[in-house]
């Protein structure tokens, strides 16, 4: 069965370009009703400019579809609002956020200033848990919402150069983790999407032939399967290229060591501690809690 939007409204971030574009393209061209959210910075977050939101309006337009612009910083209290009550204005509800504006300002730990590590750090993070907040009482009186978050392999596995990339990156990552709980009693799912895309925000990083291969089109599908009615909740989908990967947070099984154990111990045993044979991965941090409760109890 098609997955379709008609009469549901979605909120895109940093959809001026890139990504984002692609995102409320595809929404659009599915049904939906999209507000394209764009300050129009650089890569860096300097300056802003409404061209590049109102030109994906223009083309969403075009094509037959239902779009407004919306130029707000989503790290901005008042802006956020904005964003929000304009969509309420426009189409009076918003089923659909996809938190996806986001900045760049890489370097090592060593050479990056704490003004650079804040700034990333509040555009990808609290650029997510705003417009969240923000969504979320409305999401929760119509019973029904899709929150997807844009994390990255940085936040999962690492990157050179990007500290505060990757920390943004993983925090949202713990938003779901805790919003998917908060959310299942009213219809809400929270899914993150890892994107490996060429963009502005990657030219400089991939090599030329990769704008062929790596589009962002061939991310948007993911973005649109966890929007959809069919979306589970809580997991992440890495796409790229065509191809999608499911990631995890796993822990293994672990070792009972007794209530006295010391580092030594822990030395002695790492193999067994480590072994990932029987990894799971929790679907609450209660999960954790109950293993080890039971692990110590049997002895």
């Amino acid at each position: 069965m098609a997955i379709k939007f008609d009469g549901k409204v979605a909120i895109v971030t940093g959809a001026g370009g890139g990504l984002g574009r692609s995102h409320a393209l595809e929404f659009a061209r599915r049904g939906a009703q999209v507000v394209v959210n764009d300050l129009g910075g650089s890569v860096d977050g300097s300056g802003g400019s409404s061209d590049a939101a109102d030109a994906v309006v223009e083309e969403i337009k075009a094509a037959g579809g239902t779009a407004i612009s919306n130029g707000a910083s989503v790290t901005d209290d008042a802006g956020v609002d904005n964003l929000v009550s304009s969509a309420m204005e426009a189409y009076g509800r918003i089923d659909i956020l996809v938190n996806n504006a986001g900045i760049l300002r890489d370097r090592t730990i060593l050479k990056m200033s704490i003004e650079d590590f804040e700034a990333v750090l509040n555009v990808h993070l609290m650029g997510t848990v705003k417009p969240t907040k923000a969504v979320w009482p409305i999401m929760r009186e119509q019973d029904h919402g899709r929150v997807i978050v844009t994390t990255s392999s940085s936040g999962l596995y690492g990157n050179f150069g990007q500290s505060n990339y990757g920390a943004a990156k993983l925090g949202v990552i713990g938003l779901i983790n805790t919003l998917k709980l908060e959310g299942q009693k009213y219809n809400i799912h929270c899914n993150a999407v890892s994107p490996v895309a060429y963009t502005r925000m990657t030219a400089d990083v991939f090599p030329p032939e990769a704008e062929q291969l790596m589009t962002p089109e061939r991310v948007t599908p993911a973005v649109i399967y966890l929007a959809s009615e069919e979306a589970p909740t809580g997991v992440i989908i890495c796409a790229g290229a065509g191809v999608y990967a499911k990631a995890e947070i796993t822990e293994s099984h672990g070792a009972y060591l007794g209530g006295n154990a010391n580092a030594e111990d822990i030395a002695k045993n790492w193999d067994k501690i480590a072994d990932m044979s029987q990894a799971k991965a929790p679907f609450m941090g209660g999960e954790q809690t109950g293993k080890y409760f039971e692990m110590a109890s049997d002895r």
